[in-house]
């Protein structure tokens, strides 16, 4: 027998060898143990979340009840005196326009004008040449004198023949022929004299001078051209702007409105009017109502008014559209922006925030209104807070936080900040070995 067979071991005492292959129970420890790591990882997500949210809306603090805050901006129910005005599109139309035109035919020998330039009632403007017109007068004030002598000697003839009439010297028939001779030449010299006067008009129509005060426009003729009383066209055109007139339409339902605030304030130049640029931001000019016209136009259901502007700093302009604004009186009441008033189904109404910092919604009364304000008549006190941006966003009892005070918000009591919690957190991470050895 080999001793090594002798010494070798039977083979159930030998173990298997190795497969490759994990038993079953490790496999199921390893699952366990990846879940649990799972479960870890997302509770401790679910943990940061919730505390970042709890953080941004007040955190435990929340008067809201845990839900996050929305951000409003809000404004004071106060009281205002609100204007009643009645807003129109109004275009600037000039006080008085005039067109410079030529009233004899004639060369045009000189413009003493520029374009744009202002001018003043009664300066020379243009100047056409007068030597025609000049003979036409010499030429009438001869005929004239004329036949105011040929009259003087039919008088003096008269005279002679009543002398002679009562001399009985001559037949009363002669003498009648005669006084009728001296009526005739009256008759010749009175015309005479209308030539005459006619003949200097014409030559005073030479020189052209302005009508009017105001701004001449763009020429339309120069100098050496011959222009004609029957041209339509003129020379220019001439625009009174200071003072100025805007033209604009009211509905035909203000019409009572404006009548009585005339009768209120004793005339209608006593209603002032503001004038503003098409933006309405920047004010033109103040002026005065004028009057309102005499019917209402059926087709557009509106009357025309007219209000006047001194128009100082020239900032109207002729054709110019405006933004115009009657004031007929000032109401005193309670206001707030008119973004704060919103339309729902059941009505008006408005979001007061309350002294918790949450919202009520409340219904109201609107009343007058301009761009900016509102009057409530009902549903809100002075002095209580609502909401003018943001209200898109809210519901009945909402928390909401204001501009600027998260800022000026005081720690909650037994919150620290992050630095100090992390900072407390390692200490008690460094006495634990201290305290468990």
């Amino acid at each position: 027998m080999n001793p090594q067979e002798v010494n070798a071991p039977p083979p159930s005492a030998i173990p298997p060898a190795p497969s490759g292959k994990p038993p079953r129970r490790s496999r199921w420890v390893g699952s366990l143990l990846a879940l649990v790591l799972v479960a870890l990882v997302g509770g401790a997500a679910w943990y940061l979340i919730e505390r970042a949210n709890g953080e941004s809306s007040g955190g435990p603090g929340n008067p809201g009840g845990g839900r996050p805050m929305v951000t409003v901006g809000d404004a004071l129910v106060r009281k205002a005196d609100l204007p009643v005005v009645v807003d129109a599109l109004g275009t600037v139309i000039p006080a008085t326009t005039v067109t410079l035109r030529p009233q004899v035919s004639g060369m045009l020998t000189q413009v003493l004008f520029t374009e744009g330039q202002m001018v003043k009632k009664g300066q020379l403007l243009a100047q056409i040449d007068p030597r025609p017109f000049e003979q036409a007068l010499m030429q009438a004030q001869g005929t004239r004198q004329r036949d105011e002598a040929q009259l003087e000697n039919a008088r003096l003839t008269l005279e002679r023949y009543r002398t002679l009439l009562s001399q009985d010297s001559i037949a009363r028939q002669d003498v009648d022929t005669q006084a009728a001779l001296v009526k005739q030449l009256e008759g010749t010299v009175v015309t005479d004299k209308a030539q005459e006067g006619t003949a200097r008009l014409n030559l005073d129509y030479t020189r052209i001078t302005s009508p009017a005060t105001g701004r001449i426009g763009l020429r339309a003729v120069d100098a050496g051209n011959y222009v004609t009383s029957g041209d339509t066209a003129g020379l220019a055109t001439i625009t009174q702007v200071a003072p100025i007139d805007v033209q604009f339409s009211v509905p035909q339902d203000r019409v009572a409105d404006i009548q009585a605030a005339q009768a209120t304030h004793g005339g209608a130049d006593a209603l002032a009017v503001t004038a503003l640029d098409r933006t309405r931001k920047a004010e033109l000019d103040k002026g005065r109502f004028s009057t309102l016209d005499n019917q209402v136009d059926t087709t557009t259901g509106t009357v025309k008014a007219k209000a006047r502007f001194e128009n100082a700093a020239g900032a109207l302009f002729p054709n110019q559209f405006v933004n115009v604004q009657l004031l007929l009186r000032n109401v005193p009441a309670l206001v707030v922006p008119v973004t704060a008033v919103r339309t729902g189904a059941n009505g008006d109404y408005v979001y007061v925030i309350n002294e918790d910092r949450t919202v009520s919604l409340r219904k109201v009364k609107r009343g007058q209104a301009t761009v900016g304000l509102m009057a409530i008549t009902e549903g809100l006190k002075e002095g209580e807070r609502v909401v003018t941006e943001g209200g898109d966003r809210l519901q009945d009892g909402m928390a909401v936080q204001l501009p600027g005070a998260q800022a000026a918000r005081p720690p909650r009591a037994g919150a620290s900040s992050p630095r100090s919690g992390a900072s407390g957190e390692g200490r008690q991470r460094r006495q634990r070995p201290a305290q468990n050895p």
